[in-house]
């Protein structure tokens, strides 16, 4: 069996919610990003990139590279450098051919980012191929199962205490035990915020805050002992992406857990990561890493006893899919 074909392509939908209109926002066309403190730049669509295999065979994979934004951008790095490589290439070579991709930039620095991005969405369209070829779920393809439920929690956000409340007890009725809140405003106001959400849901639903890296490491301490004395379960992405070591001094100052990791690809930025003891729950995102590398860094993770709770992000429902069966053959999972 031969790769024959390979394509990409840039998606755009209406967005099922939207984070503008909660917050003050400075737009650019079909773009917003927060003017305080959550900088990055989001699509008032929901925008991915869906890359298809087809084979001498006549059966097609199907996989997703993340792309929240510039959905064009991954979708040519698929077509233009992925694509040559992978013609002609037996798609059960699966973990050869991320290498070969990989490897294919590796010396230009190009070893993160939307490359790797595109990479993801080659490797889940490997995955959900051999899947079809040998008529087995990918979670066998990984190794089997471990469990054969996932716990998932819900996400949701604003800056009214009131407003974020009655949504979070609304998701409670959807039957969610576990909720993550997305919060962008200064320390007093989030707590008061969570302790809203606290007091309206009760103690018995579990709870997360994502800060999105707009703490610095006095604050972040600052809020999240704030946090512990609610119940919250974990902080989330307290500081910047670069800031290794913050992280690590954050961790090690807090009872609570600290989760990071969405912006991580490769086990080699992982292991920096874990190096410094900066987190202590991994939340790998696959349609970013690639069932592939996604399996290495549980192993990684596994060997410092660290539990994974993967990211899914601005994914569509090839990477929600792709991550359930990660979730499911991976021995340190926690929540997805």
């Amino acid at each position: 069996m031969q790769i024959i074909n390979v394509q990409a392509f840039a998606i755009k939908m209406p967005p099922m919610s939207s984070n503008e209109g909660s917050i003050n926002t400075d737009s650019y066309g079909d773009y917003f990003i927060a003017k305080d403190a959550w900088t990055s730049i989001y699509s008032r669509s929901h925008e991915t990139c869906l890359v298809r295999l087809e084979t001498d065979s006549g059966l097609v994979g199907w996989g997703e590279g993340q792309a929240p934004v510039g959905g064009r951008a991954t979708s040519a790095l698929v077509e233009d450098l992925c694509r040559p490589v992978l013609l002609g290439c037996d798609p059960f070579d699966v973990e050869y051919l991320w290498y070969r991709l990989y490897s294919a930039m590796r010396e230009r620095g190009h070893i993160t980012g939307f490359y790797v991005d595109a990479l993801a969405g080659v490797d889940l369209a490997l995955y959900d191929l051999l899947g079809k070829v040998l008529n087995k779920p990918v979670y066998k393809l990984l190794g089997g199962r471990f469990r054969n439920k996932v716990e998932v929690y819900a996400g949701l956000g604003g800056d009214d205490a009131g407003a974020v409340a009655e949504a979070a007890a609304e998701h409670v009725g959807y039957g969610y035990r576990h909720l993550k809140l997305h919060l962008r405003v200064p320390n007093p106001q989030l707590v008061e915020i969570v302790r809203a959400v606290r007091e309206r849901v009760g103690p018995a639903i579990e709870l997360m805050v994502d800060v999105h890296g707009t703490r610095d490491v006095s604050g972040a301490i600052e809020l999240g002992r704030g946090l512990e004395a609610l119940g919250v379960r974990w902080l989330e992405a307290p500081c910047q992406p670069e800031d290794i070591r913050g992280q690590a001094e954050i961790a090690r100052a807090l009872d609570m857990q600290v989760a990071t990791g969405e912006w991580l690809r490769t086990v080699w930025e992982w292991r920096q990561w874990i190096e410094h003891r900066s987190f202590d729950v991994a939340m790998p995102d696959i349609a970013r890493t690639g069932l592939s590398e996604g399996k290495r860094i549980a192993a990684l993770c596994d060997s410092f006893n660290l539990p994974i709770a993967p990211h899914v992000g601005g994914g569509g429902i090839l990477a929600v899919a792709a991550s359930i069966h990660y979730s499911a053959a991976i021995p340190n999972f926690q929540i997805l």
